[in-house]
């Protein structure tokens, strides 16, 4: 059912009065008390049981450098005449999060050794702010982090996600990415995912699927294919649960 305000609202935030600028950067590690509570935030909302500290810091303090956030900034009339009468310069308004928190996605990812394959990638973590969906963050997001772990040689990029999650599939096999075997009743709610993989390499799985970074250009998006999936869980040989939440 729709809410009867959600049309006003889309038209303020639609209105040049108020415009979201975004800003993508790479994990900073020596910001981690200002990072991770936000990354938690946004990607424990639509989780039952939300992650421990632990399970971001598994990830963050071993590949910090293949996690990428893109934050927000509302840029109003009120707020930049604010910034003139102060003499203050427009582009530190950019940041990635402030005190407000204005965090609006987060891809996280490790690359290590795994079985007969070299290096493989994984994408735990993926989530966008449910108000900014629908406009390509996810799909930079997850470009970003497969440029990432070109740049380290990976070999292949995994992840699973939900047979029921249509838009996440869209997206991931936009970006090339081939569906590997189906696991049946994966999560702990019961429900059945598909693993997806993307070949790098000749000589592991297929070649010629390089997703972003080889500059084949991927199919056009469609509206809202890549940022209104349902949230899901994903893990690997036992690991923690990560998320999808886009």
């Amino acid at each position: 059912m729709t809410d009867p305000t959600s049309s006003s609202s889309a038209k303020d935030a639609a209105s040049p009065a108020t415009t979201p600028q975004f800003h993508y950067i790479q994990y900073d590690g020596t910001k981690e008390n200002e990072y991770v509570p936000a990354m938690r935030q946004l990607i424990s909302k639509d989780l039952s049981e939300p992650y421990s500290i632990y399970v971001y810091r598994y990830f963050l303090y071993q590949w910090g450098d293949l996690c990428y956030m893109v934050g927000f900034c509302e840029f109003s009339i009120v707020l930049l005449e604010r910034r003139r009468r102060a003499n203050q310069r427009d582009p530190s308004i950019l940041q990635a999060m402030d005190q407000n928190n204005n965090l609006a996605g987060v891809v996280v990812s490790k690359l290590e050794r795994h079985r007969n394959v070299p290096l493989r990638g994984y994408i735990a973590m993926l989530a966008v702010r449910e108000e900014y969906r629908g406009r390509g963050i996810a799909t930079k997001l997850v470009c970003m982090a497969i440029d990432a772990m070109i740049e380290r040689n990976a070999d292949e990029i995994v992840l699973e996600t939900e047979t029921t999650n249509h838009p996440a599939m869209k997206l991931y096999e936009r970006l090339g990415f081939l569906r590997s075997k189906q696991l049946h009743r994966y999560y702990l709610n019961g429900s059945s995912a598909f693993r997806l993989v993307l070949y790098l390499k000749e000589g592991v799985g297929m070649p010629d699927m390089y997703g972003c970074a080889a500059h084949i250009p991927p199919a056009p998006a469609q509206p809202g294919d890549d940022d209104n999936s349902d949230g899901l869980a994903s893990h690997e040989n036992g690991e923690c649960p990560a998320r999808h939440i886009v």
